[in-house]
C-alpha cells in the first residue's frame, strides 16, 4: 500500500458569514491541533479568505487555506472573476476544480474544469478535481465511462510531474444532499476505477501515489466505514464542514485510518 496521507477538504460553499466563519475556523483549528497524519484544508467563500487565513496564521495553525474555484486564465478584462495569482496573494494553497455543483448547476464542461486544472497546478498551487456522476449515468451503468472520461479530459496535457500537486475527488451527485446514500463499497468501486484511469494516462506507480478522497455527504457515523476502504484517502466534506466538532470526529476518522491501511 503506497503512504499516501489522508486528506480532509471542507467545502463551506456559500455559507457563513465574517462572524460564523470566523467561529467555525477558530472551533476547527483547535479541534484538530493534536491530530496527527492527516491533511486539513477548509475553503470559505471569497470574501472571507484573508479572514480565515489571519485566523489559521495568528493560530499557527497547518490548515491549508482553500479556494472554491478559479478562473482558467491567468489576467485580464474577466469582471468578477478570481485569477490563481489573487488566490495565492490571499494565501490559498489549494483550489477545487469543477465541483459537482459547478459542472451541474453552472454549467461548466470537461473542457473548462480542465483549463481551471492547468491554471492552477501551473501556479504552483494544489488542485483537487472533482469527478461524479449523476443519478441517470449511474442507473444507466454509465458511472464508470462518465468518472473515466471527467478525469482523462480533466487532466488532458497535464504533466506527471505535476500530480505531486493533484488530488483527485470522486463525487458521486447522485448521493449528495438526495437522501440517497453510497456505500463504503460504492466509494471502493470507483475509487478503483479512477486510479485504474489514473494509470492508463500516468502508469500504475504514477496513480498509486494520488490521492483520490471522497465527497458523497460524508457524515461522522459513516466516515470511518468510508475510509477504512483501501483507495478512499479521504473526503471533500460539505454539511458536516460547518459544524465544528463534525468536522474534526471526520478529520479523526481519517488520520486512523491513514495508520491501518
Amino acid at each position: 500500500m503506497p503512504d499516501r496521507k489522508p486528506f480532509v477538504g471542507g467545502n463551506w460553499k456559500m455559507n457563513t458569514n465574517r462572524t460564523t466563519g470566523s467561529d467555525l475556523a477558530r472551533g476547527v483549528t483547535d479541534g484538530v491541533l493534536n491530530i496527527d497524519g492527516v491533511d486539513v484544508a477548509v475553503f470559505p467563500p471569497f470574501p472571507y479568505l484573508l479572514t480565515i487565513r489571519a485566523i489559521l496564521r495568528d493560530r499557527g495553525s497547518s490548515i491549508r487555506l482553500g479556494a472554491q474555484n478559479i478562473y482558467q486564465s491567468a489576467e485580464g478584462a474577466f469582471t468578477g472573476e478570481v485569477s490563481a495569482n489573487m488566490l495565492k496573494d490571499c494565501g490559498v494553497q489549494v483550489v477545487l476544480c469543477g465541483h459537482s455543483e459547478r459542472r451541474h448547476v453552472i454549467g461548466e464542461k470537461d473542457e473548462l474544469v480542465n483549463k481551471k486544472v492547468r491554471q492552477t497546478l501551473e501556479s504552483g498551487v494544489e488542485a483537487i478535481l472533482c469527478v461524479g456522476e449523476t443519478l441517470d449515468e449511474r442507473l444507466a451503468g454509465h458511472q464508470d465511462i462518465v468518472n473515466a472520461r471527467q478525469v482523462r479530459t480533466g487532466l488532458a496535457e497535464i504533466p506527471g510531474s505535476w500530480l505531486e500537486r493533484l488530488i483527485v475527488a470522486y463525487e458521486p451527485v447522485w448521493a449528495i444532499g438526495t437522501g440517497k446514500t453510497a456505500t463504503p463499497q460504492d466509494a471502493q468501486d470507483a475509487h478503483k476505477q479512477i486510479r485504474t484511469q489514473l494509470a492508463k494516462q500516468y502508469g500504475p506507480d504514477a496513480a498509486n501515489r494520488v490521492r483520490i478522497i471522497y465527497g458523497g455527504s460524508v457524515k461522522p457515523d459513516v466516515a470511518a466505514d468510508i475510509f477504512a476502504m483501501p483507495d478512499v484517502d479521504g473526503g471533500l466534506i460539505g454539511g458536516a464542514s460547518l459544524n465544528a466538532a463534525d468536522f474534526v470526529t471526520i478529520c479523526k476518522a481519517a488520520a486512523t485510518s491513514g495508520r491501518s491501511k
